[in-house]
Formats: structure tokens, C-alpha cells, sequence
């Protein structure tokens, strides 16, 4: 369909029932939810949304992975989601095929505690707000541009959206004076607050807490959060309580979610500046804005601009605030401890590399290429010849630089996976490398389905085992599901292997994972019952017998 999100008109936009974002969908725990999604594409292309952050316990089937939990849903197709929400936070929703989620198939998913629980933390009412970033070129064109040789990299986005609105080449501030965020764009002009591209404005009564929920489904940026004049108390990290700390702002990144604690406790004759502005990466992309308004002013197109400057977005490369902010993040008092120690560990090292003159993403030199048969068909009903059935490398090369370009740029296509036995407890160490050419290091934010985990630590420069995991957080890691990965440095991580089925684990950067930056994992295939048929009908498993699959799902 055709939308203005940010007053451009796109001819390419995937919405979900003719809404751009899709509808938000509200839950309390324990629920089952069951959606029917089908394929009304014009484009001839298959589909799938994954629900970022929900478990999926008992149902892998769900979790909406293209040949990985099921096949893909075809042109004219539906496919029943069923699965029940289990615990309550801030969550969403995205398309997990191709680069679906850059054309705006996504929405946010809100679960709530029950009516008779409390959460642990105080408010009076509550927002959501679910940021992205846009490109006018359409996610068709930009996976031409990836896959081809020369390679043509995607570009910064022209804007930025809150709740699935912008503004190109405008700046609502723009006529705000000391304004050095937007000094050289010209005033925004809307013609009615009905407009696409208009904000969505934050409506807010004097002296009371409001809870913010944010989420980014941006695909590639990094992104700083701030409100003019107000301090924020952050209470939840990816579905997770955290021990509550005040901060001015916050960094977000791509697949991690947050709830915030405001107080409006200022002038109320005032509006004040609701900013996102891009951080990890050189921008070339301005602020997106938006307006928290005090009730008690009225909104006209005379006084709807804050008379003061928005927030001025930290110097993009400014790690060690962002590496300050991330070290805060702490688990709350009574939330599940770490196991002490492991059973297995994998480093994996992410690169950039060639592959037959191709630019390409790898893991320990494998850059990931998705199987036809979906892989929880065939280890579950052991196919063989469905995939490569070697053991994936658990390391890397103890002499590799992680600080130049590869001194041999060359790796391998492969779609092997991770076994692990039910109940193993994991840690994964996420090693991060200069890219290929040039002196640089990217941010890669990493997000693992089926699964929280702990962050058991950050630091600088290639992983030193038998040093740095003495300075491991095993008192109050935080819970998380999507991690990031600092220029020239690494992430730890350990979850316990206790969710049957196979998952995902891969860079949420869009176009990263397109280029193959990612690794499959398995555990306890044979205990997962009751696959629905139409999950698997493609591939090697389009032929078992129906007295194999649960036929009761639709």
C-alpha cells in the first residue's frame, strides 16, 4: 500500500490490515492469543512475523522464523499464530522474512500482569511508543543493492519515526533559536493534525508518573531517547524488572525494548521536546521529534512548538557514555541468579568478509544461508539431507586481529547448528572485529529467540578467557533478549538450553542479518508435540503423513 509516513509518499509500505504501524495488540499474562495472518502481498513474495521477546514455550512453531521455525506463508496463504503469553512486558512484533520489517511490517505487543498484581513501580497512566527508521527506497531495492557485486550498501535512512510518523527534510524546531540539532532544515508545516506524517502528540496532566513504554524496531540505527526538562527513572529492559536508576537520557538499539518512569513536574504552561536522534553510527539522518503537552496548555498552531531547543543527541561516537548507560543496567532484587558455571561455551567472531567477490557477514568465517526445509521439521522427523549436519566451529582462531581489516578476507556459505543438550547451561561470547576494509568497527545489537539471558559482561578489545570472565556480573545480571556489541570489543552472555525447539540467534541489524550474520540453535527437538501441518507443508517435510502433525491448529 502507499502511506506518508514521514510526508513522502512510498509506494511499497506494508501495513497489517490497512494500518501503518500494524494494530498494537494488548495482553495479560497467561492469555492465549491466536492471529490469523494471511499473505495479501502484491509484491509475490512470502512472509512471516516473529513476536520479538515472547518465549514460545511449547509452541516453537510460532515464533515466526522463515525456514527455521516454519515455512514461509505464500501469496494467497494464511497461517494461524497460537501461543500463550507467559510473562508481562513491553514486546513487539516485526515481519522475519527478507527485509519485511524495513517496509514497516511490524507493531508493538503489550502484555500486562493480571488485574490482581502489581507491578513494582508506580504510575499514574502510560504511553508506548515504538521508534523505527525509513528509507524511500523500498526494502526490494535495497535487497538488490546488498546482494549485488559491486556491493551497494543501503545507506543511512532519510528519517526517523515515533509510532510510524516523521519528518523528511524538515525540523518542527526549525525556527527554535540556539537550535543546533536542525539549525539548517526549514520549519515544518502540517495541515492538520490528521496528516500521516503529523506527531503524535503526548497529552499529560500536572504532578502525575507516566510510564513510557519504548521499543525499537528501527533496521539499522542506534538511537538516543530524551524529554526536555524531565528526568527519567528506567524500571524494564526487554520484558525484564531492573533495579530503577535515573538517567537524562537513554540509548536504545535495534530489537531492545525499555519502560521509563516520568514525572511532570515542570512549568505546566509549557510543551516540552519528545527527541530521537542517532547514535553508533556517523548520522545523516535528522531528529525525529515529537511533543509531551501539559494539559493545561491548549494545542493550537500558534503554541505547539516548546519554546525552548530540543535535546541535543550525544556525539554519535561517544561509546563510553553509551558503555555508561549499559553498565547501569542491572537485574532488580529477587529476579533469577545466573548458574556459576557452564557446561559449554561458544566465541563467535563477527565479520565481514567476501564470498566469491561478494560482500557478506560471517560467524567464526560462515556466513548463514538459510535451508528450503525449515529446520525444526527436519531435526525433529530427521531429514537429513535438509541441511549441513556438521558441528559449527565453537571458536575462532586464537592469532585472528580483531583490530585490522581480515588479513584473508574470504569465507563460506553454511547453515549448520548448535546442539545442545535440554537443560545445558550456555554461554555465548560475542567477539567483534574491524570490517573489511578501512578502520572501523560496527555496533551489533544481538537478539536470541526462545530465550532470555544474562549479560554477564562488556569490555574492550578480543576476549581474554581466564581473565576477563573473573570480572563477570553472576550477583544481579540483567535479563535481556537482545544484546549489543561494541566497536572492537565484547559481550557476554549464558542462558540455560530449556526451551525445545530451535531458535534463532542473530544481528538485528537488518541488513547485516540479510548478509548472512547469524547461527542456529537446537535443543530438545524430540520433545516438541502437536506441530501444526501447515507450519511445515514446504520443502523435504511437505510430504510426511498428516497422522504425524497436531490437525486440530486451524
Amino acid at each position: 500500500m502507499k502511506k506518508k509516513p514521514d510526508c513522502i509518499e512510498r509506494g511499497y509500505v506494508i501495513g497489517i490490515n490497512g494500518h501503518f504501524p500494524g494494530p498494537t495488540i494488548k495482553a495479560q499474562v497467561g492469555d492465549t492469543l491466536h492471529i490469523s495472518l494471511s499473505n495479501n502481498l502484491s509484491t509475490n513474495e512470502g512472509t512471516s512475523i516473529h513476536w520479538h521477546g515472547i518465549s514460545q514455550h511449547g509452541t516453537p512453531w510460532a515464533d515466526g522464523t522463515a525456514s527455521i521455525s516454519q515455512c514461509a506463508i505464500n501469496p494467497g496463504e494464511t497461517f494461524h499464530y497460537r501461543f500463550t503469553v507467559d510473562k508481562a512486558g513491553t514486546y513487539f512484533y516485526h515481519g522475519h522474512y527478507g527485509l519485511q520489517r524495513s517496509a514497516g511490517l511490524y507493531g508493538s505487543l503489550i502484555v500486562d500482569l493480571p488485574l490482581d498484581k502489581k507491578e513494582p513501580f508506580h504510575y499514574d497512566s502510560e504511553f508506548n511508543l515504538l521508534l523505527s527508521d525509513w528509507w524511500h527506497n523500498t526494502s526490494l531495492h535495497q535487497e538488490l543493492a546488498l546482494s549485488s557485486n559491486p556491493f551497494q550498501w543501503i545507506g543511512e535512512p532519510q528519517s526517523l519515526l515515533i509510532n510510524g510518523r516523521g519528518q523528511y527534510n524538515c525540523s518542527m524546531a526549525a525556527n527554535i533559536v540556539n537550535n543546533n540539532n536542525n539549525a539548517t532544515l526549514p520549519q515544518c508545516k502540517f495541515r492538520s493534525d490528521n496528516e500521516e506524517c503529523a506527531p503524535e502528540i503526548l497529552h499529560v496532566d500536572p504532578n502525575k508518573t507516566y510510564r513510557i513504554r519504548i521499543a525499537s524496531t528501527t533496521s539499522l540505527s542506534s538511537l538516543n531517547f530524551a524529554i526536555s526538562n524531565h528526568k527519567m527513572v528506567v524500571v524494564e529492559a526487554d520484558g525484564n524488572y531492573i533495579d530503577p536508576f535515573e538517567v537524562d537520557d537513554i540509548d536504545i538499539y535495534s530489537g531492545e525494548s525499555y519502560s521509563i518512569l516520568i514525572t511532570t513536574n515542570q512549568n505546566p504552561n509549557n510543551n516540552y521536546w519528545i527527541s530521537i536522534g542517532v547514535r553508533g553510527r556517523k548520522p545523516n539522518t535528522p531528529q525525529a521529534l515529537t511533543i509531551l503537552n501539559y494539559k493545561k496548555t491548549s494545542i493550537s498552531s500558534s503554541n505547539i512548538i516548546p519554546n525552548s531547543p530540543p535535546p541535543i543527541t550525544p556525539q554519535w561516537n561517544d561509546f563510553n557514555r553509551s558503555k555508561a548507560f549499559t553498565n547501569k543496567i542491572h537485574a532488580l532484587m529477587g529476579s533469577p541468579k545466573p548458574p556459576t558455571h557452564y557446561d559449554h561455551r561458544l566465541l563467535l567472531l563477527n565479520t565481514q568478509n567476501l564470498i566469491n567477490g561478494y560482500t557478506k557477514w560471517a560467524i567464526n568465517n560462515i556466513s548463514l544461508v538459510l535451508p528450503q526445509t525449515p529446520y525444526l521439521g527436519s531435526i525433529k522427523f530427521k531429514i537429513n539431507a535438509a541441511f549441513d549436519r556438521g558441528h559449527p566451529s565453537d571458536n575462532f582462531s586464537g592469532g585472528y586481529d580483531i583490530f585490522n581489516p581480515p588479513a584473508n578476507p574470504n569465507a563460506s556459505f553454511g547453515n549448520r547448528v548448535y546442539m545442545f543438550r535440554m537443560n545445558q547451561v550456555i554461554d555465548v561470547i560475542l567477539q567483534n572485529a574491524n570490517v573489511l576494509s578501512g578502520n572501523n568497527s560496527d555496533i551489533h545489537p544481538w537478539h536470541l529467540h526462545g530465550h532470555d539471558f544474562w549479560v554477564l559482561g562488556h569490555g574492550d578489545g578480543k576476549f581474554k578467557q581466564g581473565y576477563d570472565e573473573k570480572r563477570f556480573n553472576l550477583k544481579n545480571p540483567p535479563l535481556k533478549n537482545t544484546v549489543v556489541i561494541f566497536p572492537y570489543g565484547w559481550t557476554a552472555l549464558r542462558f540455560r538450553a530449556n526451551n525445545p525447539g530451535v531458535w534463532f540467534f542473530h544481528c538485528h541489524i537488518e541488513a547485516h542479518l540479510h548478509m548472512g550474520m547469524g547461527v542456529i540453535f537446537s535443543e530438545g527437538v524430540e520433545h516438541v508435540k502437536d506441530i501444526p501441518k501447515e507450519a511445515l507443508a514446504c520443502g523435504l517435510t511437505k510430504k510426511i503423513p498428516m497422522s504425524f502433525f497436531n490437525t486440530t491448529n486451524n
